[in-house]
C-alpha cells in the first residue's frame, strides 16, 4: 500500500507529462490510500479545468466519480492533532500534512511531487518516477 496525494490521482485522469508515470505506479502498486481531503482537492482541480474550458462539466463529474470508485474503501480520516503537529514541526500546510499523517498511520510511503513536502519528510515520501 502507498499513500498518494491528490495530484497523483489527478495525473491518472488528466493527461499531462506525469500521466504515464502515474499509470505505471498504479500498475505496479494499485493499493492506493488517501485522506478524505483528496475528494475536495480533486474537485478543486477539476473545477479549474472547467472554468478554463479544458473540460466540460460532464467530463469533470465523470472523472470525479471514477476517481471516487477507484479510491473506495481506501479513504481515511486522519487525526487532527497528528496533522497539526506535523504542520507545526515542518512548516508545511495542514492540507499536505494530512497525507503525511496517513502515511505514518499506515506505515506507508507518500508519493508526491511536492518538493517541500518531500524535503520535510524525507523518510516517508518519494517522488513519482517520471517515465
Amino acid at each position: 500500500m502507498i499513500v498518494v496525494d491528490t495530484n497523483i490521482i489527478a495525473y491518472l485522469y488528466l493527461p499531462g507529462p506525469y500521466t504515464p508515470a502515474a499509470e505505471a505506479l498504479f500498475l505496479s502498486d494499485p493499493d492506493w490510500a488517501a485522506p478524505l481531503l483528496w475528494r475536495s482537492e480533486l474537485r478543486n482541480i477539476l473545477s479549474t479545468y472547467v472554468r478554463k474550458a479544458l473540460l466540460s462539466l460532464e467530463d469533470a463529474y465523470r472523472i470525479q466519480r471514477e476517481a471516487e470508485a477507484l479510491m473506495a474503501e481506501r479513504e481515511y480520516d486522519v487525526d487532527s492533532l497528528d496533522v497539526l503537529k506535523l504542520a507545526k514541526d515542518s512548516g508545511c500546510t495542514a492540507y499536505d500534512c494530512e497525507f503525511v499523517a496517513l502515511a505514518y498511520r499506515l506505515g506507508a510511503t507518500l508519493v508526491t511531487q511536492d518538493a517541500k513536502l518531500r524535503q520535510a519528510f524525507v523518510n516517508h515520501t518519494r517522488a513519482l518516477a517520471r517515465i
